[in-house]
């Protein structure tokens, strides 16, 4: 089944974020919606929304800045997975990608996430052997 991938409107942000606390993504020391305001920013037409109904069932955050295309907040409801829905937001991400010239795409996944991991291995994504970095330049304070 193939369900509408959208760019995020205003309206979608408390369903956007109850998903992605159902799926686990949120984390103390970010806030969604300031996420969700950062990326309006920045490619707002990189962040997509997969609806059924008017349902939020999916979302994705796409981003590139001329060397590296990155994807964040995968999130499909969790009664919904293993049906297909998360492929359809790489592939749409992908494409919108590959439309800007993007030769490749990273993404990080957290240590331990097996099953994230072979989600990703699926569609052909592999390991790199690369240290992830990061340093906090605003602190959320939630």
């Amino acid at each position: 089944m193939v369900f509408q991938i959208r760019p995020f409107e205003d309206a979608d942000e408390p369903a956007v974020v109850a998903l992605w606390q159902r799926c686990g993504l949120t984390r103390p020391w970010n806030d969604p919606g300031k996420d969700i305001r950062r990326k309006l920013a920045e490619q707002p037409e990189l962040f997509g929304v997969m609806v059924d109904g008017g349902e939020v069932v999916g979302t994705v955050m796409a981003g590139y800045e001329g060397h590296r295309g990155w994807i964040n907040y995968l999130a499909v409801e969790p009664s919904r997975q293993q049906r297909g829905l998360g492929r359809q937001l790489m592939d749409w991400s992908e494409a919108r990608l590959r439309e800007r010239g993007c030769p490749k795409i990273n993404l990080q996944v957290r240590q331990g996430n097996e099953a994230v991991l072979a989600f990703y291995a699926a569609l052909g994504y592999a390991g790199d052997n690369v240290v992830s970095l990061g340093k906090r330049l605003e602190h959320d304070n939630l």
